[in-house]
Formats: C-alpha cells, structure tokens, sequence
C-alpha cells in the first residue's frame, strides 16, 4: 500500500509541484535578482514536498541560530529530499552550489543564475578553488548563506569522509561554519529509489564554529572537526560513519 501511494499519488504530485513552483521560481529570480523571492518559493515548494510525501521534519537547534547572520552550512547527504527538509528548516536565505554543466540547460540554468546559485566547475584544482572564491565573496558582500554537502555526492551507506570546500570558503569569508545532520531520511527515500516511504525526519543544528583568526592551512582540521560534530549527531540513527576522507 505504502509503495502504490508513492507509485501514483506522491510521485506525480510531486513533479507537478516541481514544474508549477520550478517556473513561478524562475520569473520570481528573474524579476528579483537578489534570489529571495525565488528563495521563498523554493521554500513554500519544499513544504509541498514533504506534505505530498507524508514527511514530516522536527529541527533541533535552530535557537543557535542568528535570524539575520551568514553562515556555511554542512550537511550528510543521503536523499532526494534531503534539500527540502533543509529549505523548510533554516529561516536563512542561503544558496546552493551546482555544477557548472546545469548552468547550459535551458530555464533550468537560467533560474540558476538569476536565483543567485553558485557553479561548481570541478573540471581541474584551479576551477574549482575559483568556485569556493566566489563563494566566499558572495557571502561577504550579499550577506547571504551558503549550503554544502561536503561528502561530494549523496551517500548510499553512511556518512563518507568530507572534502574541505566548505572549510575553506568559511575560513576566507570569515563567518561561522555550522555543522548539520538529516536524521532518518534515507529510510524514507534511499539513494536509487522510488518508494517514498511516510515518517519523521529530524535536521539536528550543530553550535556554529568561528572561524574568526583560522588560516586556510588550518581548513583541513576544521574539515575533520565538521565531520566528528556531524557524525556525532547522527550516533545512535543507524547511519554507519566512514571515517577516511577523500
């Protein structure tokens, strides 16, 4: 029962949600360039999502929070729906990176670029330390957030070793970096799935980390502490941690 009201009621709710939402998002960002009418659409799409899905998502820690300040935000990734937990969560604006190659797809790169995202050309060293540049310059003169899935990729098993992009935009934008942890989505939508199953999911908010006086030689530690706090968030939920990073 649970598989055939994914099959035909949650699953083409949804599509028809993410087009509707996906083209009132695009003329929001192209008429605001800012990105925060298109950030709040995104944010009323994602609680469409999960309402659709039988989802429902309880955040922890958001009293750590500054309503008005810019953070870095590190999450694990494990689902689909992982995003809209985080964008109905967080009262931030923030941004998304993406890879350079949705950029050239048309509407969809458009809303991209005009919602103020962020592409991630990670076809050599010097491309992508350009990307994590412009991210921080982003954070320093919008004011903004950004979110990073430090993993590289959603994960299939557990939580994976973190690259150090997010360490590092946070140490040259000089704003705290706040760990984040997405409990018990993977059992409700595993990677490669299409049984979206109905329950609880948790977004645990992990105490913001100054990076304040940190030099980018230091991101490398700061990378390993964010992904102790992560993974300590996630103890006792069932998700296995990988503890060699890539």
């Amino acid at each position: 029962m649970s598989f055939l009201r994914s099959l035909f009621i949650s699953i083409p709710l949804i599509a028809l949600t993410t087009v509707v939402m996906g083209l009132v998002s695009m003329v929001l960002a192209f008429l605001d360039r800012s990105g925060s009418s298109a950030h709040h659409a995104a944010r009323l799409w994602a609680r469409m999502l999960l309402a659709e899905s039988l989802i429902r998502v309880r955040a922890e820690g958001l009293e750590k929070l500054d309503p008005h300040g810019s953070y870095v935000f590190v999450s694990n990734h494990a689902s689909f729906m992982d995003i809209p937990a985080i964008l109905s969560t967080l009262p931030q604006q923030f941004r998304f990176f993406a890879k350079k190659g949705l950029y050239k797809i048309p509407f969809l790169g458009w809303h991209l670029r005009w919602a103020g995202h962020i592409p991630v050309d990670r076809s050599n060293v010097r491309a992508s330390l350009k990307s994590m540049s412009d991210g921080a310059r982003i954070i320093s003169e919008r004011r903004i957030s950004v979110l990073l899935f430090p993993e590289g990729g959603r994960s299939a098993l557990g939580l994976r070793g973190f690259k150090e992009g997010a360490a590092y935009i946070a140490i040259k934008a000089a704003v705290p970096v706040v760990p984040m942890a997405i409990v018990g989505m993977r059992e409700l939508l595993p990677m490669g799935s299409i049984h979206i199953r109905s329950g609880r999911v948790t977004v645990r908010i992990g105490d913001p980390i100054d990076t304040r006086g940190l030099k980018l030689s230091d991101r490398m530690d700061l990378t390993e502490r964010l992904h102790a706090e992560v993974a300590r968030m996630l103890e006792g939920s069932a998700e296995p941690v990988i503890h060699s990073s890539s």
